[in-house]
């Protein structure tokens, strides 16, 4: 993608879309809201493609753009109800330097919570979602039990979802 080439550009919005538009669908609620969302990131990813630094997988820095995205969505869609619908001030800034560093932090925060977990649960989670294991690959890669591995990718993400929920609630604040 970096090389301009079209061909890897395609290729991964082939691969990711449908994914990424049916998580965005289920949080919002809403198709066109979640189609709006897709098209935005895969437009900053085109737009940032010679800049961008991924320090995890693609696949990870999509989920996290899709999630970013529908909680900065929901709490847009939150504001104006509140404000009514004559309000446009959010409509018209570009806020994608705004938006890159609040993903930068939220990614950031995320990495310390990943590194403050247990040794066996950190490495359980790492596996899983940052090199794409499956529980059984897990298991036989560490020698433990699926269910000890699915107690400690439990255990883990019931932290970060924690943590990273604290995060977000102060953040939005």
């Amino acid at each position: 993608m970096r090389s301009r080439q079209e061909n890897g550009f395609t290729e991964i919005y082939n691969r990711y879309w449908k994914t990424m538009l049916v998580t965005a669908a289920n949080k919002t609620g809403d198709l066109d809201e979640a189609e709006e969302i897709v098209q935005d990131i895969f437009v900053s990813l085109w737009k940032r493609k010679e800049e961008l630094e991924l320090t995890s997988s693609l696949k990870n820095y999509l989920a996290v753009s899709v999630k970013y995205r529908v909680i900065k969505s929901l709490a847009k869609r939150n504001l104006k109800s509140r404000l009514g619908d004559g309000y446009t001030y959010y409509d018209v800034i570009d806020d994608s330097t705004q938006e890159w560093l609040d993903f930068e932090e939220l990614q950031h925060r995320l990495g310390e919570l990943v590194a403050a977990l247990p040794e066996k649960c950190r490495l359980v989670y790492q596996l899983s979602r940052e090199s794409g294991y499956s529980q059984k690959q897990i298991a036989e890669e560490l020698g433990i039990a699926e269910k000890t591995v699915e107690a400690h990718l439990g255990k883990a993400l019931k932290t970060l979802r924690a943590g990273l929920n604290q995060f977000l609630f102060t953040f939005l604040l």
